[in-house]
């Protein structure tokens, strides 16, 4: 009996989990609808600073340690105060909705990825095996690089882990690198990191500065 009051106990301590669980899988299908459907006719997001952002192979490193690092962001904070979890949820939850609302109402691409590749390598296999895997379509603004600000922001404000230093800079470490990998393997513009971090700063001031009660 013990044993179960224990794990009743849990649940019931640690219910709030279910909401990534659930947002996360109502999520990834309305995004997998959106990308088997938006296939070519789409507009096509460039700006002239593309051009001049190198190919570099390298950050696909940074930008599939995105995936790590953005559940392990939202395991941290499920065993955290529970303000500081709710507050993630906001910032997460409303970013990624305004982008699969973007992508359903402008069908967005870009044309930015090369054709061909002057080295062969592991990296370069792992970028051509991304390719394959994820379209240079719904792209705008650039949730890899929201997510990664959301975390950071969300580590650098939270009551119980701003206070580890190593962490808040490992965090900074990473977050910066993540949004520059989105543009060094052509994975997005500029243009979609732009407006990703200016909805960060939007969706900051509003949950952060405006002081959104939660509980």
């Amino acid at each position: 009996m013990k044993t179960k009051e224990k794990v009743r106990s849990f649940c019931i301590q640690y219910k709030h989990a279910l909401l990534p669980l659930i947002y996360g899988l109502f999520y990834f299908k309305i995004f997998t609808l959106l990308e088997e459907s938006i296939t070519s006719d789409f507009y096509v997001v460039h700006m002239k600073i593309d051009d001049s952002i190198p190919f570099c192979e390298y950050f696909v490193i940074p930008y599939f340690l995105w995936f790590f690092y953005i559940a392990a962001t939202v395991l941290l904070f499920i065993f955290g105060p529970k303000a500081d979890f709710y507050k993630l949820c906001i910032m997460l939850g409303s970013g990624m909705t305004l982008f699969l609302i973007v992508s359903f109402l402008i069908p967005n691409g870009h044309l930015l990825r090369p054709t061909s590749f002057a080295r062969d390598n592991i990296f370069v296999s792992m970028v051509k095996a991304l390719y394959q895997k994820d379209t240079s379509t719904n792209i705008f603004p650039s949730i890899h690089c929201y997510n990664s600000i959301v975390a950071h922001i969300a580590i650098s404000k939270s009551t119980k882990f701003s206070n580890i230093k190593w962490l808040k800079h490992s965090s900074l470490v990473l977050c910066i690198s993540i949004v520059l990998s989105t543009m060094f393997i052509k994975q997005h513009s500029f243009f979609d990191v732009l407006t990703a971090i200016i909805l960060a700063i939007i969706m900051y001031l509003f949950v952060y500065k405006k002081g959104v009660e939660v509980n």
